[in-house]
């Protein structure tokens, strides 16, 4: 990183509709000091601040990822990608390169299965003898061998309290299918895990990964294990190259002492991290069967809400509002989500923080509008529609909902002109974290590249302006930040610049704009 002192000229900065002439931004000690001429501004700076010509490449405010998992992920994507695969015939190959004792794999993709449910029946050549652990894409189940499976002690159905299971055929024999976190948590204990120092090398290249591609912030949606001690350690190091906002997770069944535990925690931090919020889960995945919809799925499953007593999650939520702290609900289905909005509608209006729904992946009409009205702010990820659905409602989400429900996904478009705020993000390592292709898809509503294929949900289309929004201005307003979001005086200096405009370049060639630099609290994090 460089000197906290730097002055950018012949820069042209983006804010809103409006594409400024080239000019000059003065930075000192983490904030935008001065902006305009920058003869005037040379006069301004202190002696021996450095100056970079920028050469008309467009500044920005700093883009910061809206939901994300930066360490639990590199734990979760420990292994073989198998991202890639698009059938079984795929996924075999992809492990029988694995040589280890264990075969260990993440982002296995349901689509792969075709109409045969996720069994480990038909991997079974491939795993042998082996202990196998595969990551579902959605991180919210894995697949295990009968080895991986006899030395978890998985031997039959189990009940935990947030309705996570050990998926099992009728005579009571697990299938390999391990579904939500505590059942998880039972199935991964015998994994080896990689050390703290690994761990804490494979975060900083990946954060510095993000920074590339003009990350400068992101709002952390998990607090497992030692995860703070991670930051802590990058962060006291002058490592740590992204502002990141951390929320820990209140699940069902945890106690009072538990929730007091989450209070205690809240402001603990360092330079560029804090942990500030709580995220709670009302519901799990479509995909896996464990959404929570007002009808069943067309397997019929998906009926239930993750905490068996929906009203002790409203509990929750109102015991960390009365005490100032955000709350970040996960709410997929439709139930969860009506759930989740008549919980906040609720709250006292001294509450003093906006609560957040994330992910809100199929809604109908009459909840629109509540979003605005209750103030709560919606969290989305529109990649996931392009990356995992398809338009003809082929893929295993839409198979799953039916055809109505299908329809009615991802519907970012409504809820802005609904008035709502729309934070956007990648939801890592779920889907990638770069976010100039999540940009453009939420405007193509397609994967970028890719003229020829048929756009999902086209009228829920975002502008490249409502887009770039989405990841900048509207993180900074959903957690109440008045100095990020904008490229203004007084605001600090957490920025990204780009070699182009990204709101007139055209989506397609947005997704692959490169980035002239990355700043974030005056330091450069990324240069080319």
């Amino acid at each position: 990183m460089s000197a906290a002192d730097l002055l950018l000229v012949n820069t042209r900065i983006r804010e809103g509709a409006t594409l400024s002439t080239p000019t000059g931004i003065l930075v000192r000690d983490g904030e935008i000091r001065e902006i305009g001429d920058p003869r005037a501004l040379r006069t301004a700076a202190r002696a021996g601040t450095d100056a970079l010509d920028l050469h008309g490449a467009v500044t920005t405010a700093g883009l910061v990822d809206g939901h994300l998992h930066p360490a639990l992920g590199v734990e979760d994507t420990d292994g073989v990608n198998l991202t890639g695969c698009r059938t079984l015939e795929d996924v075999r190959a992809a492990l029988a390169r694995e040589t280890g004792e264990w075969i260990v794999g993440w982002g296995l993709d349901p689509n792969c299965f075709g109409d045969r449910p996720v069994t480990n029946a038909p991997l079974a050549d491939v795993f042998g003898d082996r202990p196998a652990v595969l990551r579902l894409f959605d991180a919210h189940s894995a697949l295990l061998s009968e080895e991986a499976l006899r030395r978890a002690g998985i031997d039959g159905p189990r009940e935990f309290a947030d309705r996570s299971a050990f998926a099992c055929d009728e005579t009571g024999r697990p299938t390999g299918l391990v579904l939500e976190f505590s059942a998880l948590e039972v199935a991964y204990a015998p994994v080896p895990r990689q050390p703290f120092a690994r761990r804490r090398e494979r975060l900083r290249e990946l954060l510095e990964a993000m920074a590339a591609t003009g990350l400068t912030g992101g709002h952390v949606m998990d607090c497992n294990g030692d995860s703070l001690e991670l930051y802590r350690s990058l962060d006291e190091a002058g490592e740590l190259p992204l502002r990141l906002r951390i929320a820990p997770w209140c699940r069902p069944g945890d106690d009072s002492a538990r929730r007091a535990e989450l209070v205690a925690r809240q402001g603990v931090g360092g330079r560029l991290w804090e942990v500030a919020g709580v995220k709670m889960f009302l519901d799990g995945t479509i995909d896996n069967s464990t959404a929570w919809l007002a009808d069943p799925d067309c397997c019929g499953h998906s009926r239930d809400s993750a905490w068996r007593d929906p009203g002790a999650y409203s509990d929750a939520v109102r015991y960390f509002a009365a005490r100032g702290i955000q709350t970040a609900t996960h709410a997929i289905g439709d139930a969860a989500v009506a759930h989740a909005l008549s919980t906040m509608a609720t709250l006292s209006p001294g509450s003093m923080r906006r609560h957040r729904i994330e992910h809100i992946e199929t809604i109908p009409d009459e909840l629109i509008p509540l979003f605005a009205r209750h103030d709560v702010v919606a969290s989305m990820q529109p990649a996931h529609a392009t990356e995992f659905t398809r338009a003809d409602h082929s893929d295993n989400w839409s198979r799953r909902i039916g055809e109505e429900r299908a329809g009615r996904g991802w519907r970012c478009r409504d809820l802005l002109d609904a008035g709502a705020t729309l934070v956007l993000g990648s939801d890592w390592p779920v889907a990638p974290f770069d976010p100039r292709p999540i940009l453009a898809a939420a405007q193509l509503r397609r994967a970028p590249g890719h003229p020829d294929a048929e756009p999902v949900g086209p009228a829920q289309a975002l502008t490249a302006q409502q887009a770039l929004h989405g990841y900048t201005a509207a993180p900074a307003a959903a957690i109440g930040d008045r100095r990020g979001g904008a490229v203004a005086v007084g605001m600090r200096a957490d920025l990204t610049v780009w070699v182009d405009d990204p709101v007139g370049c055209g989506p397609d060639a947005l997704a692959a704009l490169p980035i002239r630099l990355t700043m974030t609290d005056g330091l450069l994090s990324f240069a080319e």
